[in-house]
């Protein structure tokens, strides 16, 4: 490659993004304690949370509304904030981008999905132990440990019984016999055990 070529190729890339991108995600959790997790084939199609950019004159509260309700049809509320990391030219997604992201904790009280079949392919809904079973994008890994580790994700009150035969719904997976095993032992440690409730980095000030 020449000289002028190089310094061509090098100016197509910058100019295609000029400073990092804030987004927000949402970490949504329904009346019975499973979290919405959405394949994307913008990450290859692991699973990663519902969200997206901020638009000018927006609150981040507010995006994250928008965000959910456009590719996931549901209404939430926006309760706290989780996680902020930094994506630099991350090779998990499948463009050469700098994010800022801003993950969120938010409630439904409903659980029908409606995907805008563009960002999201697929969904499911899930306890937060039979969520390591799947395969997530590194960032929202992190942000279920956050999540985890302020002490939420407890069962429901029908124990931990009652829950299997609900381990996990979606369109297209099925929880099988092994990961309700690895279900059982992941939330012995995390959700009750290993993980004590913490007070918020984050206060939730800023929230209507």
């Amino acid at each position: 490659m020449t000289s002028s070529n190089q310094q061509s190729s090098t100016t197509t890339t910058t100019a295609k993004q000029v400073f990092p991108e804030p987004t927000v995600g949402a970490l949504i959790v329904d009346q019975q304690g499973k979290i919405l997790f959405a394949r994307s084939h913008k990450w290859f199609d692991k699973y990663t949370l519902p969200g997206g950019h901020i638009e000018v004159g927006e609150s981040m509260v507010d995006a994250v509304r928008r965000e959910v309700k456009e590719e996931v049809g549901l209404d939430v509320e926006v309760m706290e904030m989780l996680l902020v990391q930094e994506a630099i030219f991350a090779p998990e997604f499948y463009k050469k981008k700098h994010f800022i992201f801003i993950d969120f904790y938010c409630k439904s009280k409903d659980q029908q999905v409606k995907l805008d079949q563009n960002e999201i392919q697929d969904y499911v809904w899930v306890y937060p132990g039979a969520a390591y079973n799947l395969k997530l994008d590194s960032f929202t890994m992190k942000t279920l440990d956050t999540y985890l580790k302020r002490g939420y994700g407890s069962f429901p009150s029908g124990g931990l019984g009652s829950s299997l035969s609900t381990l996990t719904y979606s369109p297209t997976r099925q929880a099988n016999s092994s990961s309700r095993r690895r279900f059982l032992v992941k939330n012995r440690c995390s959700a009750r055990t290993r993980f004590a409730p913490r007070p918020s980095v984050f206060q939730a000030s800023f929230l209507p």
